[in-house]
């Protein structure tokens, strides 16, 4: 039997939940989607791009919402199938995100005459390597399908609006010295007592809070790593610390990267960046945002860690995290999602989508 788009978004999470779908699996369900939409939402164009499908309506509206929401998930920890327990439905996707896909989906099947245009875009390998993602793919073959006034993804946040999002970089910070015998200390430089340096001034940072557009972003920057040594007898010559700063999206990755090197100044280490993501402004400025804002009934705050919004802010759209999910619960073998609240983003969305 396939997928009810239009049954209770309740039944529908708990059915696209039991389709396992880890990273780089997403063929099954994408396979089900693609012919629910088919047979159940004939107002829409759809297509097919790998293991993402993407649907679209042309009915001449003045404005288009994109909604998008990621098919795959962290590998399962035994927390297959899903169940409902007290109000609450426990399984792996729950919260991120098959609570939202089924809430994008059901609209989709059921709002016979939107406010706006509707594009869907329901994607693969979101939780990997960004390489994968499957935005990047469709952004490069298919650009015109991400064409929007505003983006929604569906990600897992507690039934707020999350504006925007953090940046992020992550920078190995090396420090060198010279090897000896540890009963002959004298003789060597330790490496890791170097680093001893670069640890105090982390844990006496000062993280910055600024408020943007009414959303205030906390920043971090913290050690994540920590690797040296080469035997219990060794005094050693190298070791590193990786350091990962998470900094509001007013600043742009090479002010982060400089700023992380002001911090550390005249230490005696040397840093390399190996990973970087830009943040996203909130964009709340935007009509069709505000209007989203307006029909949460002014429910916002702003994303603390990266998702794709970052990429649709790189397209000039506004973007916003909006799902049922609970961000904290995500990724946790006890990962669920209250299933009122799937109840409650529908019924916001739909007003929303319908005004």
């Amino acid at each position: 039997m396939g997928l009810d788009l239009r049954a209770d978004p309740i039944a529908l999470t708990a059915a696209l939940v039991d389709i396992p779908s880890e990273s780089r699996h997403e063929q099954r369900i994408a396979g089900e989607i693609e012919t629910a939409l088919r047979e159940q939402a004939p107002h829409f164009e759809v297509i097919r791009s790998g293991d993402a499908v993407l649907a679209r309506t042309n009915l001449g509206r003045p404005s288009r919402v994109l909604l998008a929401g990621h098919t795959d998930t962290v590998p399962a920890a035994d927390n297959l199938p899903s169940r409902v327990v007290d109000g609450r439905m426990y399984g792996c996707g729950t919260s991120d995100m098959k609570s939202g896909d089924a809430v994008f989906l059901h609209l989709a099947a059921t709002i016979a005459e939107p406010s706006h245009d509707i594009t869907l875009v329901m994607y693969d390998c979101e939780e990997i390597e960004s390489s994968a993602n499957g935005l990047g793919r469709i952004e490069r073959e298919l650009p015109d399908w991400l064409a929007a006034d505003v983006a929604i993804l569906g990600e897992p946040s507690g039934g707020f609006i999350e504006a925007g999002c953090q940046g992020t970089i992550r920078i190995v910070v090396s420090a060198s010295g010279t090897r000896a015998h540890s009963a002959r200390s004298w003789l060597g430089d330790n490496a890791i007592h170097k680093l001893g340096a670069v640890l105090d001034r982390l844990s006496r940072y000062e993280a910055r809070r600024v408020d943007i557009d009414g959303c205030e972003y906390r920043e971090g920057l913290s050690a994540v790593r920590i690797d040296g040594g080469i035997a219990g007898n060794v005094i050693p010559d190298a070791a590193t610390v990786t350091v990962n700063f998470r900094f509001a999206p007013d600043r742009s990755v090479e002010q982060a990267i400089t700023h992380v090197h002001e911090v550390l100044d005249g230490l005696e280490v040397s840093l390399q960046v190996t990973d970087a993501a830009s943040g996203a402004l909130p964009g709340l400025d935007n009509p069709a945002a505000a209007a989203l804002v307006a029909a949460a009934g002014g429910a916002v705050r702003a994303k603390y860690g990266w998702t794709d919004v970052s990429r649709f802010a790189a397209l000039g759209i506004a973007a916003v995290n909006y799902g049922p999910g609970d961000p904290n619960l995500a990724h946790k073998v006890d990962e669920h999602v209250d299933i009122a609240a799937i109840t409650a983003t529908t019924e916001t969305l739909r007003a929303y989508l319908t005004a």
